[in-house]
């Protein structure tokens, strides 16, 4: 199973964005609109990806990704930058490839 973690700030992309994570059977998607909340689930969940979703603030991305990458820093950030359900799981399996995770 690929655990991915979305951050968005827009709840009602955020769950679209986690609703179409998890259409794959092979994927889990978990999604926090805060900064805390999504740190809480990094440290209580083995994600092998994180999107950033459009709308967080350039001091909260930057700490974020700080923070992932203490964390774990073989996890990859990916800016998400919208799109429809093809695009998002282009964007996923392009991560996975690159990334040898798949």
């Amino acid at each position: 199973m690929i655990n991915i973690l979305y951050i968005g700030r827009h709840p009602e992309i955020l769950e679209t964005v986690v609703r179409l994570i998890n259409a794959n059977e092979n994927w889990f998607g978990a999604g926090a609109e805060t900064d805390e909340t999504a740190m809480d689930l990094f440290k209580t969940i083995d994600f092998q990806i994180v999107l950033l979703g459009c709308g967080i603030e350039e001091e909260s991305e930057k700490m974020l990704r700080d923070f992932f990458q203490k964390e774990n820093p073989n996890c990859p950030i990916v800016q998400h930058y919208g799109g429809g359900s093809g695009l998002l799981k282009n964007e996923i399996l392009s991560v996975l490839e690159d990334n040898k995770i798949l």
